[in-house]
């Protein structure tokens, strides 16, 4: 939207109307891609392949999924292209992710939510740019839920990990919910763009049993990664 406007002088109010007609065409210019050339530019941080391996042997009580601001379809292709889907830590995907229109990628689908799942094509409010991504962790939180339902277990807590302002925002939002019945973890990873000290602070104080923030320095890499998502 905000390249519509910039490029072609298109208001949010117009092109928005055209959101998952955009996604189709953006989703239909990665399918014809291999894995290399999606993957070029892309690579994975220290301790993330080492991590979500272990998560994946943890799998009969985690459940991790993704959440982006991206197209599922585009996701799905990333996430194998770098070799994350291969370690067999992403749950899968919930009843309504399934035979979904991102042709060829039902074999490594997985949990989450997505941009092409909720946008309010609001890009004049900055606070929407967090807001937006609390939407869609609430997605992929209702998706877990549902998938529990036929087990004898329930969701208790939910942990997003990122290296945005964005992403400690949206965590902290979330857990504000009046229906909310889980406690919310955020670990916030400085190894992106952002330090720790921003992070940090954006995080607040927490409130045990309900919002539970942690800021590591050295993101998944941290060998106290695990302990800071609540899995021991």
């Amino acid at each position: 939207l905000r390249l519509a406007r910039a490029d072609l002088g298109i208001e949010p109010a117009k092109s928005a109307a055209r959101l998952d007609e955009l996604m189709d065409i953006m989703y239909e210019y990665i399918s014809g891609l291999e894995d290399g050339e999606i993957a070029t530019g892309i690579f994975t941080l220290p301790g993330v392949i080492d991590q979500l391996e272990t998560l994946a042997k943890m799998k009969d009580r985690v459940a991790c999924g993704l959440v982006t601001g991206n197209v599922e379809g585009i996701a799905r292709r990333k996430m194998k292209a770098v070799g994350v889907w291969q370690t067999g830590a992403l749950a899968a995907p919930a009843k309504d992710q399934i035979n979904q229109r991102w042709f060829g990628t039902d074999d490594f689908g997985f949990l989450g939510g997505f941009g092409s799942d909720y946008c309010s094509g609001n890009i004049d409010d900055a606070e929407r740019n967090y807001l937006d991504r609390s939407e869609q962790i609430a997605i992929a939180t209702r998706r877990c839920e549902e998938s529990l339902l036929s087990s004898e277990k329930r969701l208790e807590r939910v942990v997003h990990v990122g290296d945005a302002p964005a992403d400690v925002l949206a965590a902290k939002i979330f857990s504000q919910r009046d229906d909310l019945n889980l406690c919310v973890g955020c670990v916030a990873v400085a190894t992106g763009s952002y330090g720790a000290d921003e992070l940090k602070k954006l995080a607040g104080e927490p409130i045990p049993g309900r919002w539970e923030p942690v800021t590591l320095e050295e993101g998944m890499a941290d060998q106290n990664f695990l302990e800071a998502c609540g899995v021991e």
